[in-house]
């Protein structure tokens, strides 16, 4: 098991990136349940973890996507409570393109833990994977989501009108996406 520091290790509020796996599904559950109000309007699967077998099986899915190198999901501990998580909802490699997504429970929120990590993943899909382009899709709702893209240095690519459906209710959503020349000047790499 691997654990990338998402901030100062010294500190009592120790920030890692770490895998999320099948065994985790207790505790994901239970971060589900504190995020739940804040994350589901924005991260549909939210919503398909209500319980401990369809934490598991959302797990599951991503382990499946993980073998096939198609997906990856990774979660947020704080001072080792997990937190939030980063994923590439997509990942295809042979085009090189994928889409990274993003949730964090209220209580971590404003320490910069979601552009840290998010910086991570990114670093690997381009430097690691030879990833060309990765996209960030948010409900035009979704401020803070889009103030991320824009520390990540991505660039709005449009908007998709009424194309995310929740509770009863359409949304808009804004695609923003970095291409690998663009962070690579961004990191200097």
């Amino acid at each position: 098991m691997f654990a990338l520091s998402l901030g100062d290790d010294l500190s009592e509020h120790r920030a890692e990136l770490r895998p999320l796996e099948i065994w985790h599904a207790e505790e994901f559950l239970a971060h589900m349940d504190r995020a739940r109000d804040l994350v589901d309007p924005w991260v549909p699967f939210a919503s398909y973890a209500t319980d401990l077998d369809s934490a598991r099986a959302l797990l599951q899915r991503y382990a499946e996507k993980q073998a096939t190198d198609t997906g990856r999901l990774c979660g947020i501990w704080l001072a080792g409570t997990l937190v939030g998580g980063v994923l590439f909802q997509t990942f295809d490699a042979r085009s090189g393109n994928c889409e990274l997504g993003v949730w964090l429970e209220p209580a971590a929120q404003g320490r910069g833990l979601i552009t840290r990590a998010a910086e991570r993943l990114i670093d690997w899909a381009v430097y690691e994977r030879g990833m060309h382009r990765v996209e960030w899709d948010a409900s035009a709702a979704n401020t803070r989501s889009i103030a991320v893209a824009q520390r990540l240095g991505m660039t709005r690519d449009g908007v998709i009108r009424q194309n995310y459906l929740y509770q009863g209710v359409r949304h808009d959503s804004e695609i923003w996406s970095v291409l690998a020349p663009e962070w690579r000047a961004r990191t200097g790499r």
